[in-house]
């Protein structure tokens, strides 16, 4: 490269370089956050990612009780609704079927029953929770100590 052609490289932009910085009068200003959003990645496959999740999410198939459990388990109830007047806490474990695919989880909840609807088959806590009575696998009445 020769001398001439690198000194016109150096100053290519000798004639600009003090000019002020331009301002549309047309244009609004762009926020640095809207600039940046500009550059940011760009998710092609919008919920692709959660899909593969919840793909990979594990859930429980509900396993029956066998007649013995089925037995305990109502005499368990029995006690809890011939002694509803007396404050009792409890740990239930029951299943819970998933709202998004077949199967479900088995969750396990303490607290006070506060009633037992032989209509709607459903045992009532305090707080509010309602589990189907067919859906409950384990019942344990809970020493205060």
């Amino acid at each position: 490269m020769a001398i001439h052609d690198q000194y016109k490289e150096q100053h290519r932009y000798d004639d600009i370089i003090n000019l002020p910085h331009h301002v549309s009068a047309v244009h609004p200003h762009m926020s640095l956050s809207d600039r940046a959003a500009q550059f940011s990645p760009f998710a092609a496959l919008t919920g692709y990612h959660d899909a593969v999740e919840e793909t990979a999410r594990f859930t429980d198939e509900k396993r029956e009780l066998d007649e013995n459990s089925k037995a305990v388990l109502d005499g368990k109830l029995q006690m809890i609704q011939d002694n509803m007047g007396i404050p009792m806490e409890i740990s239930i474990t029951y299943f819970q079927a998933d709202v998004k695919k077949s199967g479900g989880s088995y969750v396990t909840a303490v607290g006070a029953v506060k009633k037992i609807d032989p209509r709607s088959r459903m045992l009532i806590m305090d707080s509010g929770l309602a589990v189907p009575v067919d859906d409950i696998v384990e019942l344990a009445r809970l020493e205060r100590g």
